[in-house]
């Protein structure tokens, strides 16, 4: 009796911790729906992408991945190695009727290098999009919800902003934050409005003139988007939203106390997924400001990130 009293006092308690926790939230459920899990790529649909399929012009594709390898800075302590290993070929031990084959064996960080953001990335207080709690859905095994393998293929009207053409520079300065008027006016310049279910990206030319030159200093800071700009953009009710840069956000942040207030914006508060480190240089080197962005990841049960190589078709 004492242990049934015990086991129902510890429920209620429970209860009362969580209702507690919901009480002090002020986090509003996902217009997608409470049990939504994808967010913003609830736009895409067949009729959608058979639009934006016909800004295809000249079938000319760019790969928007950067090429990583266990030198490449990321986000601290992120890292890799690759070992390539021929098994049970010890000896010129030949299993396969003669043949011989490589395989290889990946240690590393999901988050490294070109990279997509996923909905249980980035939160506050331990809430994730559509009021997740991590305590719900965090597993060390991986997450329950909110994973990777949720996100469906991204195919979508993609466009490139170059900000550091609007700036009259190969590259924005490490810090320098672009505003949302500056995105405005990079919308009108180049004739490229940003719409509903877009991808976005943001050149700035920061990996172009850094990554190899300055590979720590590329780590260590970046140019990127105010806090106002992720706020538009979400208004506009994009899908995604990408840079050339790290973080996207700027680094340091504009109020240092509160660093990328963008990836609360965009994942956590409305479902829009982030992309870094995009190559978006040879985009705006031939003007190919207007495209379909085709991703489609690997889908790792439970992974909060993942390395992509998404691929642009004008």
């Amino acid at each position: 009796m004492k242990h049934v009293n015990r086991s129902m006092a510890l429920g209620v308690l429970s209860l009362a911790m969580t209702a507690q926790a919901m009480a002090g939230s002020d986090c509003q459920p996902s217009k997608w729906g409470a049990d939504d899990e994808v967010g913003n790529a609830n736009l895409i649909d067949a009729a959608s992408v058979l639009k934006a399929a016909e800004l295809i012009k000249t079938g000319q594709t760019y790969s928007l991945g950067i090429t990583i390898d266990s030198a490449t800075p990321a986000f601290p302590p992120r890292g890799l190695s690759l070992t390539v290993v021929q098994p049970n070929q010890q000896d010129g031990a030949e299993p396969l009727f003669g043949y011989t084959y490589n395989d290889d064996i990946f240690t590393g960080w999901l988050g490294i290098g070109s990279q997509l953001d996923g909905l249980g990335h980035f939160g506050t207080d331990h809430e994730y999009y559509n009021c997740n709690r991590a305590a719900d859905f965090s597993a060390i095994t991986g997450l329950t919800r909110l994973g990777i393998e949720k996100v469906p293929p991204i195919v979508a009207r993609g466009i490139v902003l170059d900000m550091a053409a609007h700036h009259g520079v190969d590259h924005l300065a490490a810090g320098q934050a672009f505003s949302v008027e500056d995105v405005q006016a990079v919308e009108k310049r180049q004739g490229t409005p940003v719409r509903e279910g877009d991808v976005v990206l943001f050149h700035t030319g920061w990996t172009d003139a850094k990554l190899d030159a300055e590979p720590a200093l590329w780590a260590s800071t970046a140019p990127g988007s105010s806090a106002a700009v992720a706020e538009y953009l979400a208004g506009r009710n994009v899908v995604a939203v990408g840079s050339d840069t790290w973080g996207l956000d700027v680094v340091p942040a504009e109020h240092p106390q509160k660093p990328f207030p963008g990836h609360v914006t965009l994942l956590q508060k409305h479902g829009i997924y982030i992309l870094e480190t995009m190559n978006t240089g040879p985009l705006v080197r031939d003007g190919a400001y207007e495209f379909l962005f085709v991703l489609g990841q690997a889908k790792v049960r439970g992974a909060v990130q993942m390395i992509i190589n998404p691929v642009a078709i004008r």
